[in-house]
């Protein structure tokens, strides 16, 4: 019957505003929470029956969703652990209960959060949300990960009381040689360099390196140079000692030809390295390669070290630690140095409207949403992590405040019809008495 549709459209009228009334008011309750997505709803007819004949009304049902893609706007703050997005993407976290009880974490993402070390270090928001990144090298850099599984991920975690140190294991010089001290007619005077390492523990050692002229050539140049490696962490000893040879050719000229060693462990060409064994491990030795245009050159100039580099740090405390746009957590300590202790990745996923969403402002893959992708941060489609900053609601409280005026007065239309639908029943009643 016609007039019974009418009173169940009503029905499905109230039930759908008032659905959009729950939106409404988790938007304007939420207008001042960080991260926060606000929520929608969609009315969608349903139709029961067409044709000729009375017209059976359907109603109304509605449909609710995340509006995941749109972004707040990026508020500055004080803190450089606060953290924002500023293109696609989310940062990667789990839950605090998962790691407490050591169970396998169920990865989560959220667009922004205040993240401060608790009493164990762990890098976490007040909601127990833990940030997650890839532990690095000593010279920062990430190993071979897998990009679809958080499996690599481990939780950040901040030693803040905790002195630390890093031993060298690399250094490269890079020097130009005169020519002419190789002729018969040069002076024969050594070249001394010293270059500083950090030891095991911290401490300051020294490699001294001379450069002597090997003078064979009684008609011309001989440009050859016998080089000697002592370490102050060996008693002085001499832990290597090689001959280096230049090139003299019009194309090559300045550049090695060779390295031929005399003592310690063999030239590795394919690097431009050697292995130097001193007190307490071992020192990769960048020489250069044979006809490369970085390392040892000689050419009729003085002595001039263009270049010494070394990797590690000493014993220090830490200070502060930030993260930059490309989500490299870096710790600065009381020694100056800065060493990056993890890569937090950027987490993307082919429909972000269709994430779960869960309390605290964080989200869960589903089947809408589609499998996740772990890009680093501004590459691929994603955005760059942002320090001092928070994301805003994405609530517009004047466009609310309109839904709102509108989702009433369509409820109150519906009672209307329903009451009306009521009292023509009424009187129908009335005309079969």
């Amino acid at each position: 019957m016609s007039i019974s549709s009418a009173m169940n459209a009503g029905v499905a009228g109230l039930s759908a505003n008032s659905s959009r009334l729950g939106t409404i008011s988790d938007n304007i309750a939420n207008a001042s929470t960080f991260g926060y997505k606000r929520a929608e709803a969609e009315f969608e007819t349903m139709i029961v029956g067409q044709g000729r004949g009375l017209y059976t009304a359907g109603g109304v049902r509605t449909s609710t969703q995340r509006v995941v893609t749109q972004d707040g706007a990026v508020v500055t703050t004080s803190h450089p652990l606060d953290l924002a997005m500023t293109g696609r993407g989310m940062l990667p976290v789990v839950s605090l209960m998962d790691v407490k009880n050591g169970a396998e974490p169920t990865l989560l993402m959220t667009r922004t959060g205040s993240f401060r070390p608790d009493a164990d270090g762990i890098l976490r928001t007040s909601g127990g949300l833990v940030l997650m990144g890839w532990p690095t090298a000593a010279d920062g850099s990430i190993p071979l990960v897998p990009r679809d599984t958080p499996a690599a991920l481990r939780p950040i975690v901040i030693e803040s009381n905790r002195p630390v140190g890093d031993p060298t294991s690399r250094v490269e010089i890079g020097a130009n040689l005169p020519a002419t001290e190789t002729a018969p007619t040069g002076s024969g005077d050594a070249v001394p360099v010293q270059v500083q390492y950090f030891g095991n523990l911290g401490t300051l050692e020294s490699l001294n390196i001379t450069f002597t002229p090997q003078q064979t050539n009684p008609t011309g140049l001989s440009n050859s140079w016998l080089v000697e490696v002592r370490d102050t962490a060996s008693a002085d000893a001499v832990v290597s000692s090689f001959e280096v040879t230049f090139d003299d050719t019009q194309a090559l000229g300045g550049t090695i030809a060779g390295v031929t060693a005399v003592t310690g462990n063999a030239y590795d060409a394919a690097s431009g390295t050697i292995l130097l064994d001193v007190g307490g491990g071992e020192i990769e030795l960048f020489v250069g390669v044979p006809g490369g245009a970085t390392g040892l050159k000689q050419l009729a100039a003085p002595f001039s070290p263009s270049s010494i580099i070394r990797n590690g740090s000493p014993a220090g405390q830490l200070v502060t630690v930030e993260i930059d746009g490309q989500g490299r957590v870096n710790a600065t300590y009381d020694t100056g140095f800065i060493k990056t202790l993890y890569r937090v990745p950027i987490v993307d996923v082919s429909n972000p409207n269709g994430l779960q969403a869960i309390e605290g402002q964080a989200f869960k893959p589903s089947r809408e949403s589609g499998s996740f992708f772990l890009w680093d941060a501004g590459s691929g489609p994603t955005g760059e992590v942002a320090g001092y900053s928070r994301e805003a609601s994405t609530t517009d409280i004047a466009q609310e405040l309109t839904h709102l005026i509108t989702t009433q007065r369509a409820y109150s239309s519906n009672a209307k019809i329903i009451q009306t639908v009521d009292e023509m029943l009424q009187e129908t009643t009335n005309i079969k008495r």
